[in-house]
């Protein structure tokens, strides 16, 4: 004997959710979900106006001082191309497009008070997306915090959440 068929309630599904590491480049679209955790390092989110896609980068080094590798995307040039060329290949121009950017904190307050290696990559940082034009919506930046990023590709804003360095310490 035949059984009716069943409707289960449905179930909310987890967005697919993927971790930048340091000189990590990724690409998402709405609903999916990018992560990463800052120190003194930058990320870049980038976004369309209608947040249907979303790309980010997390960038370790800003010096002009050449890498070996030209395409290291832990380079904020590298990482920036690549990240254009994601946004490219799914049809987005970049400069079209609006930022967030976190990060660049001072992992070591006690012993630097001035300009850190977290200032010097936001201000390349910046330069950067002021040249390309892009708008930044806002930022998350300095201070001696640790950031860490979620962001799911849609209407919504990234979640960045600033964990003070000493809370890490102890």
């Amino acid at each position: 004997m035949s059984r009716p068929f069943e409707f289960l309630p449905s179930q909310p599904l987890e967005p697919r959710v993927r971790f930048l590491h340091p000189g990590d480049v990724a690409l998402a679209q709405r609903g999916e979900r990018l992560d990463t955790l800052l120190g003194s390092c930058v990320a870049v989110l980038l976004t369309d106006p209608k947040r249907t896609v979303g790309a980010m980068c997390h960038i370790v080094h800003t010096s002009q001082r050449a890498p070996q590798d030209p395409h290291d995307t832990r380079h904020g040039q590298a990482a920036m191309r690549t990240l254009f060329a994601q946004l490219r290949a799914v049809g987005f121009a970049p400069e079209h497009c609006e930022a967030w950017v976190c990060g660049g904190g001072n992992m070591f307050p006690e012993r630097v008070n001035s300009y850190a290696v977290g200032d010097a990559n936001l201000d390349w940082v910046n330069e950067f997306l002021a040249n390309a034009g892009i708008p930044v919506l806002a930022e998350s930046v300095g201070g001696p915090f640790y950031r860490r990023i979620a962001w799911t590709i849609g209407d919504a804003e990234p979640i960045i959440e600033e964990i003070p360095v000493e809370d890490l310490s102890h």
